[in-house]
């Protein structure tokens, strides 16, 4: 069985996290399946970026993903990759990964200086937007999500995403909830997180939807994945000693399902896959 993690909200310490509850080291320990070839591979052949294309990254994470693409379109010149994530810490990461054009904004309302990589340009557009792993993480405001990338891309510009789909994380959302309401908290209200079976809009003609269950193994356990996703989010109205004794009571109701006799830990991720063109 993996070893707890450290605490992670001592000021200074590697596991710091940022203003907006996340730590790009915390993920890379606990969370690096996200990002890894095995798993990205079927959204970025989705993608199928080309040389010389301008191609945005919704949600970048710590940059494995856009570093990627942005060897593929700068094979050819034009090419340009732009990251954005709501997490200072990890926009630090992404541009120690050598992404120059890397912006922190909250991509229900995008809000990034274009004049910082377009050349002023007023008409410039995005030939493909692009995102892993983030749109579940945008239940304040989809719709303002879908309306940001309308803003941005050109017409008939591709939308091609990875998010957590319908039956995503089963089990261990109910165990958060269930704990939560049994302290007296309102767990709906708590809870970051939306995993729709199917997003849609006016603007966008959809082009391939899959929904795919898939087993992911958590080479830091469900306590690490805990740590690293749910203490600032739906747990970030407990104190830490609350929110130790809720960990620790989900990673006991989930042993059962969830951890082998070896002491391995795997959770069933169900992944909404997805990509359209905007509308001409």
């Amino acid at each position: 069985m993996a070893s707890p993690a450290p605490a992670v909200d001592v000021p200074h310490s590697e596991y710091a996290r940022d203003a907006q509850g996340w730590s790009a080291s915390l993920y890379n320990r606990s969370a690096a399946f996200v990002y890894s070839p095995a798993y990205t591979a079927p959204v970025l052949e989705l993608l199928a970026a080309q040389p010389g294309e301008k191609i945005i990254d919704l949600g970048c994470g710590s940059g494995e993903v856009t570093v990627v693409i942005d060897g593929i379109v700068k094979q050819a010149s034009g090419g340009l990759v732009v990251a954005v994530d709501y997490s200072e810490s990890m926009i630090a990461k992404a541009k120690e990964a050598g992404l120059d054009h890397a912006f922190v904004s909250d991509i229900q309302a995008l809000d990034i200086p274009m004049s910082g990589f377009n050349n002023n340009d007023p008409e410039f557009k995005f030939d493909a937007a692009f995102s892993n792993a983030t749109f579940h993480w945008c239940k304040r405001d989809p719709a303002g999500v879908l309306e940001s990338v309308k803003k941005i891309l050109k017409p008939g510009g591709r939308l091609v995403v990875e998010m957590g789909g319908a039956m995503n994380c089963i089990g261990l959302r109910s165990a958060l909830h269930r704990a939560l309401k049994f302290r007296g908290y309102d767990p709906v209200a708590l809870d970051p997180w939306f995993f729709p079976s199917l997003l849609t809009s006016a603007s966008f003609t959809p082009l391939q939807i899959t929904l795919t269950p898939r087993a992911t193994p958590l080479a830091d356990g469900i306590r690490g994945w805990l740590e690293c996703f749910a203490r600032t989010s739906i747990l970030k109205a407990c104190p830490d000693a609350e929110a130790t004794e809720i960990i620790d009571e989900v990673e006991d109701v989930l042993r059962v399902d969830c951890q082998d006799r070896e002491g391995n830990w795997s959770m069933v991720y169900t992944r909404l896959r997805f990509s359209a063109v905007l509308n001409r």
